[in-house]
């Protein structure tokens, strides 16, 4: 394996790292080899060679600086009544206001779902079970006295723990984080507790959300509910499987190279990963912060729109987040497609899309499903998503590095293999490649924006087939492109492939353009049906 990668590589590697005062070991550097991170380097290197040195870099900054935008600085309020008989949501909280059931009874659902059943699926990794039966008694009374904070109020949700919760550790999958107790709330948590949500636990991820699978060396990974012996995909696994499972009405997850979508696509719901600076990441553990995006995982497209309404907004603490349009995407929802055009993407740069025929077949489902309700199938090729694959590696490795490199000289051996490892390759990158690659991904983003000359969306499978088995990683071959681009982009699920699980159908929208995508995947949804699960 190690002859495969060329020596310059591994030289640069073992240097740095040395540089850096990181002790890692020979077996680090095979193992490194082994499990192929490093095998885009070379291909970065040409494409960086390609590119005008007076290019300028691209930090997403300009993605989210939409100056012809009308600015709005608070989320979106939402009434109950607006969204009656929209996704579960909307059917909960008519009920909940009807009395024929409790915020009280409701939690006390999710919590005896979880105690019998979380043993298998390890979604959790943090259930609150006091504090949840606190919120939902204080809801109970809230709404008994006329005080109703909106659709949410009462609702059993979990959150994805990267998230800080106060009185909680904040793990992010990790031995490092699991002894520390945060003193404050994320914005996630912060605004779902405005809202009166009920949050019932903190879910399972990979070590430090590095990796498109549940594989986790502490924790161990979580099943897939459809079928125990599979994965959920990752990294907002637990989230995923909690939604999945019906214990929870919403999650929050954190998309940096797929990390919503992939798990949604695998478990048969949805999952919307907004525009860059769309939704605030304060109190979250980064991975990178120029990826990094937070958003909801559903089981209905109605679900998703009235989060995404509900957490939008500019924060003073996150500079990511912008003062714009508010996303109105539940006014927008059953606006239909009639007119819409489809980039439907048939070759990304690799001269097929290298899917499963389970996979491809699904996904015609779905582009079959909008074109028999008025859009326009337009088949495009779009070879910079595979560029993309490349520049992504550079960008979340190097981030990801900055980030922990104080830990790497002090707490290697805290990190489980793969987690050690994968941080580790960072250090094969040149000294000068974090802008280089910032350049190049400043060339490929404007070069996409031009399709949006030809489509209003872009759709491509959200994976290239089922669930792999248990710990075992997918893939961000899909996903990773649209963090780089930082368009708000949707997995949905669109049929069931080998073995009787999910498959998903990502589209993908202009910046700020998430009413588009939304509207598009409640027209799937509508055609195809929120997708069942069918445990074995």
């Amino acid at each position: 394996m190690t002859a495969a990668i060329p020596e310059r590589i591994l030289d640069q590697l073992r240097a740095n790292l040395h540089s850096a005062g990181i002790p890692a070991t020979p077996a680090d550097i095979d193992g490194i080899v082994a499990k192929g991170f490093l095998i885009r380097i070379a291909a970065l290197d040409q494409l960086i060679n390609e590119i005008p040195a007076i290019t300028i870099p691209d930090t997403l900054r300009d993605t989210t600086d939409n100056a012809d935008l009308p600015p709005a600085t608070a989320p979106t309020p939402v009434h109950p009544e607006a969204i009656a008989g929209m996704g579960e949501i909307g059917a909960v909280a008519a009920a909940i206001r009807a009395r024929r059931v409790s915020p009280t009874e409701l939690t006390e659902r999710a919590l005896a779902a979880i105690a019998n059943q979380d043993a298998q699926i390890n979604a959790f990794q943090l259930v609150l079970a006091d504090q949840a039966r606190a919120a939902a008694r204080q809801a109970e009374q809230e709404l008994a006295t006329g005080y109703d904070r909106g659709p949410l109020h009462g609702v059993p949700v979990a959150v994805k723990d990267l998230l800080d919760m106060e009185g909680t550790p904040t793990t992010a999958g990790s031995k490092i984080l699991a002894g520390t107790v945060v003193q404050s709330d994320s914005y996630g948590v912060e605004r779902l507790k405005q809202l009166g949500a009920v949050i019932v636990g903190k879910t399972r991820l990979s070590e430090f959300a590095y990796s498109p699978g549940s594989n986790n060396g502490h924790y161990g990974a979580t099943a897939n509910p459809h079928n125990l012996a599979y994965d959920t995909g990752g990294s907002s696994s637990g989230s995923a499987a909690a939604v999945t499972a019906g214990w929870v009405y919403a999650a929050l997850g954190s998309d940096t190279g797929g990390s919503i979508r992939i798990p949604a696509a695998l478990c048969g719901i949805v999952g919307l990963k907004p525009t860059y600076g769309r939704i605030s990441l304060h109190g979250a553990i980064p991975l990178s912060w120029s990826l990094d995006h937070l958003g909801p995982l559903t089981r209905t497209v109605a679900d998703a729109a009235l989060l995404l309404d509900l957490l939008s907004g500019h924060d003073p603490r996150d500079p990511r987040t912008r003062r714009v349009a508010p996303p109105n995407a539940l006014t927008n929802l059953t606006n239909g497609v009639r007119g819409l055009r489809i980039g439907v993407v048939r070759d990304d740069g690799t001269g097929g899309l290298g899917s499963t025929t389970s996979a491809l077949i699904a996904w015609q489902r779905g582009l079959d499903a909008l074109a028999a309700q008025g859009a326009e199938l337009i088949d495009i090729a779009m070879p910079e998503l595979d560029m993309f694959r490349t520049v992504q590696g550079c960008i979340l490795a190097l981030d990801a590095a900055s980030f922990h490199e104080p830990w790497l000289r002090s707490r290697l051996d805290d990190y489980s293999e793969f987690m050690r490892q994968r941080i580790l390759s960072s250090y094969a990158f040149g000294s000068r490649t974090g802008v280089q690659g910032q350049q190049v991904r400043a060339i490929l983003r404007q070069r996409c924006l031009a399709y949006f000359e030809q489509v209003d969306l872009i759709s491509t499978p959200s994976q290239p087939g089922v669930a792999p088995e248990r710990g075992i990683p997918a893939t961000t071959m899909f996903t990773g492109p649209f963090n780089n681009l930082g368009w708000p982009a949707i997995s949905i699920p669109v049929g069931r492939g080998e073995h009787n699980l999910p498959l998903g159908m990502q589209l993908a929208g202009k910046p700020w353009d998430e009413a588009t995508v939304l509207r598009a995947a409640q027209s799937i949804e509508e055609a195809l049906g929120v997708l069942p699960v069918q445990r074995p």
